[in-house]
C-alpha cells in the first residue's frame, strides 16, 4: 500500500524543525530553501501566530509535474507505489514542474541550482521523525477521517476570517 506524509494542523506550532531536519537530510546545510517542506503560519489579530501548516509534494496520481516535464526526469516510481520522482540526472532545470504544481510544492533551490521536491526521505521521512509535537505522521494513504477534514477546515476558515 502507499504511505503519505498527513498533516495534523492542530498540532503544529510553527518551528520549523521539519524544514530544518529536511535540509539537512538533503545535502547538510541549514538553509530553508535546500528543504521541501514549508511552514507557512497564518496571523490573527495584531500579527499574532493564528496557526501553522507545514506543506511539502501531495505525491499526485496525476501529476502536472510529470506530465509537463520535457526529459521525464520527474516521474512516478517504478518501485514504490505514488512517489513521484525525481532523476536529477534526467533534469535540465527548466522549472516547468516548479510553475505547474498547482499546490506550489514543487520549489526551484536557486543556491543549490536545483529542483527541490518531497521524496519521503526513501520511505523514512526526517520531517515527521523529528517533529516534536506529531503533526506530521507517516502513513499508510487513505482518505482521512471526517473528524481530521473538519478539523482542517475549521483552521483554515478560522484563518481566512482574521486575515485582512
Amino acid at each position: 500500500m502507499a504511505k503519505m506524509l498527513r498533516i495534523h494542523p492542530e498540532k503544529c506550532t510553527g518551528c520549523k524543525k521539519c524544514e530544518l531536519a529536511c535540509a539537512i537530510a538533503h545535502g547538510g546545510v541549514r538553509r530553508s530553501g535546500a528543504s521541501r517542506v514549508h511552514t507557512f503560519t497564518w496571523k490573527g489579530e495584531a500579527g499574532t501566530p493564528r496557526f501553522s501548516v507545514p506543506v511539502m509534494c501531495r505525491q499526485c496520481a496525476d501529476a502536472a509535474c510529470v506530465k509537463i516535464c520535457p526529459t521525464g526526469a520527474m516521474h512516478q516510481s517504478a518501485t514504490v507505489v505514488g512517489l513521484v520522482e525525481l532523476d536529477r540526472e534526467r533534469c535540465m532545470g527548466c522549472k516547468a514542474c516548479v510553475q505547474v504544481c498547482p499546490f506550489g510544492n514543487v520549489h526551484y533551490d536557486s543556491v543549490g541550482r536545483t529542483i527541490a521536491k518531497c521524496d519521503t526521505c526513501a520511505g523514512a521521512p526526517k520531517c515527521a521523525a523529528l517533529c516534536p509535537n506529531g503533526a506530521l505522521e507517516f502513513v499508510d494513504d487513505e482518505d482521512p477521517t471526517p473528524e481530521q477534514q473538519r478539523a482542517f477546515a475549521e483552521k483554515f476558515r478560522d484563518a481566512l476570517r482574521e486575515t485582512p
